[in-house]
């Protein structure tokens, strides 16, 4: 597997070794001692999560605040998405900082992203499936959301013909300068 840090240093690009031929590939999707050597530290999954979402579907951006952090990792494995990290760390030099990355079925790519920072991603094929493993439970009374087009941030989501599809507590969530953090 290669692992490459991105602008967020603490998030990291992760392209696991593919062994195709005329029959189809082969994968190691997840290996736990190869992922902790990768990220520096022993990390505990507790959950997988799989959302379907059709072109245009924008989920996020969404974190869970203390002592409910979770780090993800996530995938796709049918269909493409950009997929978008923010850095939502008050005292971290990059607060604020965003990176994204297409991921699809058939780059096979997956992005760690650590507690600390917001997530979301943009469905670019006619749907795609997104998978992702958590490092603790969903809880709704520690949820926070940052705003997809916050100025501030700036995401640049690659928008050419969408018009991105957001549920009513993602079209509501504050700025950068209104939101929790960490």
């Amino acid at each position: 597997m290669k692992v490459t840090p991105t602008r967020l240093p603490e998030v990291l690009l992760i392209e696991p070794r593919v062994f195709g031929d005329a029959r189809g590939f082969f994968t190691e999707s997840w290996n736990q001692q190869a992922f902790d050597q990768a990220v520096g530290s022993e990390v505990r999954f507790v959950q997988d999560n799989h959302s379907r979402s059709g072109r245009g579907v924008l989920r996020g951006m969404h974190f869970q605040l203390p002592p409910h952090a979770q780090g993800k990792l996530v995938r796709v494995v049918s269909g493409r998405v950009f997929d978008v990290a923010v850095d939502m760390r008050r005292d971290s030099p990059r607060f604020g900082q965003w990176e994204g990355y297409e991921l699809s079925a058939d780059n096979h790519r997956q992005l760690w992203i650590p507690p600390g920072f917001a997530h979301g991603f943009l469905v670019l094929s006619e749907s795609a499936d997104f998978l992702y493993k958590t490092t603790n439970y969903y809880a709704p009374q520690a949820e926070g959301a940052l705003a997809w087009n916050d100025p501030t941030v700036g995401i640049e989501w690659p928008l050419e013909g969408l018009t991105p599809q957001l549920a009513d507590k993602d079209a509501r969530a504050p700025r950068l300068q209104d939101a929790p953090y960490f």
